[in-house]
C-alpha cells in the first residue's frame, strides 16, 4: 500500500497542471516542493529501480501471484522513470558531470521522455491507484 500511496505523491508532483486544473489552492503547494523536487526525484528515480531489481530477483511470485509482481513490476517502472524526471538536475549534477558519453545518453532519454511526463503522471496516478487496491486484494 505505501508503494501506491508515494506514487501517486510522485505523480501529483510530475503533473502539476492537472492538479492546478482541479484546486486553484494547489499552486502555493507546489511551489512550496518546488526546490525539493529534484532531491524527491533523485530519491524517488533509486526507489525505482530498487523495486524493479527485487521484483525481478523474486520473479518465482510470477507463478503464484501474477497479477500482484505485474502491479510491482509497473509501479516501480513508472517510478523510476518519474523520479528520473524530476530528479535528471541533480543525477546530471552529481552522477554524469564527470562523463561526456552518459551525458550525452541521459540528456537523449530525457528529451524523449519529457514531452510524455504529463501522460506518465496519469499512468502513475492509475497503477497508484490500482497498487492500493492490489495490496488489499492480494496481500
Amino acid at each position: 500500500m505505501t508503494w501506491g500511496i508515494t506514487l501517486i505523491l510522485l505523480s501529483i508532483i510530475a503533473v502539476p497542471s492537472l492538479l492546478l486544473s482541479k484546486k486553484p489552492n494547489a499552486k502555493e503547494l507546489l511551489e512550496k516542493i518546488e526546490p525539493y523536487q529534484g532531491w524527491i526525484g533523485l530519491a524517488f528515480c533509486f526507489w525505482g529501480v530498487w523495486g524493479i531489481i527485487s521484483t525481478i530477483l523474486s520473479i518465482g511470485w510470477l507463478t503464484t501471484h501474477t497479477t500482484w509482481w505485474i502491479t510491482l513490476l509497473a509501479g516501480n517502472i513508472i517510478s523510476a522513470v518519474l523520479g528520473f524526471m524530476l530528479g535528471f538536475g541533480l543525477i546530471n549534477k552529481f552522477f554524469l558531470s564527470k562523463n561526456e558519453a552518459a551525458k550525452e545518453k541521459a540528456n537523449l532519454l530525457r528529451a524523449k521522455l519529457a514531452p510524455k511526463q504529463g501522460r506518465l503522471g496519469i499512468l502513475g496516478l492509475i497503477v497508484g491507484g490500482w497498487m492500493i487496491v492490489a495490496s488489499f486484494l492480494f496481500l
